[in-house]
């Protein structure tokens, strides 16, 4: 059997660089995978076999040979909104991870992967940054050992509450564990990632030092059971809503992580694939009472570093992280809220576009508020509205823009003075017509955007005889200015004054006649260069 076929980028040409990259993603992912469990409510364990089962399929199924999938910050925000809203009923949770990963296999299908990458950038921006301040605000509780309240607005209302019940033992063990992942050095790192040295230190520390410090407790030990799909029609708007949230943003989660891969491994990845592939991982997470996941960029640059480029790599790391709970659940029980929290904040603060924001003085205005925006939205109402927002903030700027450069683009040629580029036989014929002759010419798309200009430009009141609409240099046109040039031509004509359409090309004479536009003008009125159309108007002239 040929695997290739079946698992994209399969190859045992470079089985040692796999097993070491596995390894090494495994070791990386294993104190996160806690860490985004206990995050998002649902548990160490939820967070553990998410990695395994996100990371296992997404890995044999995707698009990205050498991509660690697993869960990730901004997955684990949208997840720990999901557990509150069904805290009384976590199957129905688990359901809308299955649905999510059901929509990415229908983003997949449909090649939306592809379109996914035209969200604009300030948008992406604005809501990666907003998901890092979200996952800041809420590890800011466990960080100095308070108590956690349910929300984002309800945990900035209650910080200064925190200061009054700042544990030290908790506070310290926070300390620590953000000192080693922020400041450990690159000599160490090498050998031993961050965040797991933090958690093995943090551990240690706490059995020993700081003892008041709450931590992670009992942790159910074997194979997860399966939970079945549950629906109810009250809340299936919200099933809906949340699942199309996890399927975009592990889409383009994944597909940023994607391009970086490519970046590091200089090769192509194929999106629609790896929407597939992750879209079978987070059903079969929920499936097993997971939290969802997505391409992690810390996992997957540590895999290809280490030496992975195949699928062997991801499919491995999952298998280790197999291993490690089912035989180190006894020591995870140990491990203190505080130093996962600790962990936590340093992923929120690199999650943050600091590129971006350290921009914002030098990037345009507009992309500053789109991005402002979304990460205002992103944190005090929904990751929905938010990119919905920026989407149509940024789409409403581009329209704009585009107006403004095709209205720039369009001239009135009354004289042969008037534009330098008309041909010597062009403007004798201009110089005999003394005025009567006015030429609309306009280069580049003609799309919605210029209509009002299109209308405005063509009804201005002139004495003239013969108007000549010289779409030569148009390259598209759509059908709202198709229709604005059809009531120029109309008003044009209640003037008494002749229309000439010329230089169309065949997609632009294809849209003018679907539209109808043809119609209102006689068949040897639409000339194929500039000079046909002007001569025609010199015989109109004459009659």
């Amino acid at each position: 059997m040929n695997m290739t076929r079946f698992i994209h980028g399969f190859s045992l040409d470079n089985i040692r660089g796999d097993i070491y990259g596995g390894l090494t993603a495994a070791v990386v992912a294993l104190p996160l995978a806690l860490a985004f469990g206990v995050a998002s409510g649902a548990g160490p364990l939820a967070g553990m076999y998410g990695a395994i089962l996100v990371g296992f399929f997404a890995a044999v199924f995707g698009g990205t040979p050498s991509q660690v999938s697993g869960p990730t910050g901004p997955m684990t925000v949208v997840m720990t909104g999901i557990i509150m809203h069904f805290s009384g009923n976590p199957a129905m949770a688990f359901t809308v991870v299955m649905l999510g990963g059901v929509f990415q296999i229908i983003f997949g299908l449909l090649k939306f992967g592809r379109f996914i990458n035209l969200v604009p950038y300030p948008v992406i921006s604005g809501f990666m940054s907003g998901i890092g301040c979200i996952i800041i605000i809420l590890q800011l509780a466990p960080f100095v050992g308070g108590e956690s309240v349910k929300g984002v607005l309800q945990s900035v209302l209650h910080i200064p509450e925190l200061i009054g019940q700042i544990q030290t033992h908790a506070l310290s063990l926070g300390l620590i564990a953000l000192a080693i992942v922020c400041f450990l050095p690159q000599q160490i790192s090498r050998y031993i990632p961050g965040p797991l040295l933090a958690l093995i230190v943090g551990t240690i520390m706490g059995v020993f030092f700081f003892k008041n410090a709450s931590v992670i407790g009992e942790i159910p030990t074997g194979l997860p059971s399966m939970q079945l799909p549950v629906f109810s029609a009250d809340e299936f708007a919200t099933i809906i809503k949340f699942s199309l949230i996890l399927a975009f943003l592990g889409s383009i989660d994944s597909l940023l992580t994607s391009l970086i891969a490519d970046s590091v491994t200089r090769t192509h990845h194929k999106s629609d694939r790896e929407l597939l592939g992750q879209g079978i991982g987070n059903i079969i997470a929920g499936l097993f009472g997971a939290i969802p996941g997505a391409g992690a960029t810390m996992r997957t640059v540590v895999n290809v570093r280490a030496g992975g480029r195949t699928p062997i790599s991801g499919a491995l790391h999952a298998l280790v992280l197999l291993l490690m709970v089912l035989g180190l659940g006894g020591l995870a029980e140990l491990i203190p809220h505080a130093v996962l929290a600790g962990i936590l904040l340093k992923v929120g603060y690199d999650i943050i576009d600091w590129n971006y924001v350290r921009r914002l003085h030098q990037v345009p205005r507009s992309g500053v508020l789109i991005m402002l925006t979304t990460l205002a939205l992103t944190v005090f109402v929904d990751l929905v509205t938010a990119v919905a927002v920026g989407t149509i903030m940024a789409s409403m700027l581009f329209v704009k823009r585009m107006a403004n450069t095709q209205a720039a683009s369009m001239k009135i040629v009354s004289g042969a003075s008037d534009w330098q580029e008309l041909t010597e036989e062009e403007a004798g014929l201009f110089e005999r017509a003394k005025g009567h002759v006015v030429l609309f010419h306009v280069e580049g798309p003609m799309s919605f955007a210029s209509c009002k200009d299109i209308v405005q430009l063509l009804t201005a009141d002139r004495d003239q005889d013969v108007l000549i609409l010289d779409f030569t240099n148009v390259t598209f046109i759509d059908s709202s200015a198709s229709i604005a040039v059809e009531e120029a031509i109309s008003q044009a004509q209640a003037d008494d004054d002749h229309v000439i359409l010329c230089g169309m090309c065949e997609s632009v004479e294809k849209v003018i006649r679907d539209i109808g536009v043809n119609k209102l003008l006689p068949y040897n009125y639409i000339k194929k260069t500039r000079l046909q159309a002007l001569q025609l108007a010199e015989e109109i002239l004459k009659k």
